[in-house]
C-alpha cells in the first residue's frame, strides 16, 4: 500500500510552493482557488475536475481576511489554516497555499500553471487572473457546477431552519 502524505505536510507557504516546483514543473501543473469555506460535494467535484486536467493540482486557498472582504463580516465559517488541511487531505489534491489578495493573480504570476481553473460561474464574469495566464500562454478551464450547492446557499438553508 503507498504511503499517503500528511494533509498537513501538502499545505506550504507561498515560498515553499516556488521553490517545490522546481521539482514538479516538467508535469503539467493545474492550478485553482477559493475560499472552500464549508466543504461540499460542488468543490470535491470541481477539484476532481480541476486534477484530471494535470498532472499535479495546486489549490489556493483566501486567507481570513480576504474571505471576509469577499463574502462579509460573518465569515469565513473555518479558520484558512483549517480550510487548507481539509483540501489537502483530498486524495485528488497535492499541494495547498494560503494567499491573502482578493484575487489571485499574485499567486497564478508565480506559480504558471499550464492550467488555471476556476467554476463555470466565472464564465459570466470577467476572470481577474486571464490576462496572465493568456499572457504566458497558459490555459483556462471553467468546470462545470453542481446546481444548487454552494457555501453561501448551504448557510442561507441552515438560517431558514
Amino acid at each position: 500500500m503507498a504511503q499517503c502524505a500528511r494533509a498537513r505536510e501538502k499545505v506550504l507557504s507561498l515560498d515553499a510552493l516556488i521553490i517545490s516546483l522546481e521539482t514538479i514543473r516538467p508535469q503539467r501543473i493545474a492550478l485553482t482557488n477559493g475560499c472552500f469555506d464549508l466543504l461540499h460535494l460542488g468543490h470535491i467535484r470541481s477539484l476532481e475536475h480541476a486534477a484530471s486536467l494535470g498532472d499535479v493540482l495546486i489549490v489556493g486557498i483566501n486567507s481570513d481576511d480576504s474571505v471576509k472582504a469577499l463574502k462579509g463580516a460573518d465569515r469565513p465559517l473555518l479558520a484558512a489554516n483549517e480550510r487548507a488541511e481539509m483540501i489537502a487531505a483530498l486524495g485528488c489534491v497535492d499541494l495547498v497555499t494560503i494567499f491573502s489578495e482578493l484575487t489571485a493573480e499574485a499567486l497564478v504570476r508565480a506559480v504558471k500553471p499550464d492550467v488555471y481553473v476556476k467554476g463555470a460561474d466565472y464564465g459570466e464574469a470577467p476572470l481577474p487572473e486571464a490576462a496572465i495566464v493568456r499572457g504566458y500562454g497558459g490555459q483556462i478551464e471553467l468546470v462545470p457546477l453542481v446546481p444548487g450547492l454552494s457555501t453561501s446557499s448551504i448557510i442561507e438553508r441552515m438560517r431558514a431552519h
